[in-house]
Order: structure tokens, then sequence, then C-alpha cells
């Protein structure tokens, strides 16, 4: 069975993205964001992504970005990644020139398969609650709504954490796995030892 990667989302300490490093976090996600209170200014997000070694991939999450700020991003953040969780078009998620992903919201009456097929040039489909706001919200859903064969890569979101993560991977075997607050012990700022114990209960799942 392959193993499932793991992103932690929303960090803004150099010692939160060393743990999630040294926990072995496949990537990591920087917030762009300015109503969210995990946003983080360019200059800040590119003294954290100096600190990720090889092979860690430094994620940048907009919501309904316009180009000039996308492009500001880039030009001075290392971003390998780009991650929209609004209502961007494939068109949109496209223009920047980086690999992206893009987030659904899941709840009753959501097609995914016609979703997925919506945004063709998304290298996955990010799954996350439906809630107020984009993200980080905390909440779980219906895992049931995911259809068997979605035609892309996904990546579980919404209310996982070190108790439920491990249920989680068992029951949608995702090809990746992203968190945030179920990390947290304040809003952007991530816990260690949470950390530690969401990654080993994601791997106890793939055995």
């Amino acid at each position: 069975m392959s193993r499932t990667r793991i992103k932690i989302c929303g960090l803004t300490r150099p010692d939160d993205v060393r743990a999630a490093v040294d926990a072995g976090a496949d990537a990591i996600g920087f917030v762009f964001y300015p109503p969210s209170p995990r946003n983080l200014s360019f200059s800040r997000a590119a003294e954290l992504a100096a600190l990720l070694p090889p092979f860690v991939t430094a994620v940048g999450l907009f919501v309904n970005p316009d180009a000039q700020f996308v492009a500001q991003a880039r030009a001075e953040v290392p971003l390998q990644l780009l991650q929209f969780h609004g209502d961007e078009s494939d068109a949109e998620c496209a223009h920047h020139g980086l690999p992206w992903i893009k987030a659904a919201r899941m709840r009753p009456g959501v097609d995914l398969v016609e979703f997925c097929a919506s945004h063709p040039g998304a290298r996955g489909i990010l799954l996350d609650a439906f809630v107020d706001g984009y993200g980080g919200g905390g909440k779980t859903f219906d895992w049931s709504l995911i259809p068997p064969e979605p035609g892309r890569p996904l990546i579980l979101s919404g209310g996982l954490d070190p108790a439920n993560v491990e249920e989680a991977v068992r029951r949608v075997r995702p090809w990746a796995v992203d968190v945030s607050s179920g990390v947290e012990v304040a809003k952007g700022i991530k816990d260690a030892a949470k950390i530690a114990a969401f990654i080993a209960g994601v791997r106890h799942a793939d055995g």
C-alpha cells in the first residue's frame, strides 16, 4: 500500500516548521488570506520556507486572489505548489505557472466527480468541510460523500486530528491528509506533540 502523504498547514513560527519537518511532514502550508488568523506576510513566509530541507514542499494557500497578489507571493516566497480555496476557475488557477491543487467544500449535494472534471489542471483535489470562511474550521464532513473513483488524487482535510486521523486514512485511503487546527493549541500556534501524534496515526494506518 502506498504511503499517505502529510501536509501541515497554517504554520506561523519557526519552531512549528522544525517540529513538522522533524516529525516527517511532506509539505508545509503557508496561508496568504488576510482574514485568516494564520495569515502571513510574504517576508515572514519566506523566512519560514527557508527552513525547509529538500523534498519538503512549500505550499501557498490563497482564497480568490488577484493575479498580482499571487505573482508577488511567487516572487518573494519559494513556493512549489499553490492551493486555492475559493471559487477560482481552472483557468485562474493555472494562470500562475506552478502546480496547484483545488479545495472542494464538501456537503450533501456536491458532485465530486463533476468538481474534479471542472478543474482538469489540478494535481489533486483537497476535500474540506463546508464552513463559514475558508478552511481551518476544525469541522469534519461525512466521508461517505466521497465517491469510490473521483478521477483525481484526493487530499483529505476538514477536522482531522490525532484522535481521528487513523480511522480517516483507513476508511478513505486518500493520497494525502492535510491538518491545521487539529494540531494547534491556538489559531496559528502548533503543538509539536500533536503534530508527532498526528503523523504517527497516519503511519499506523498505512501499516
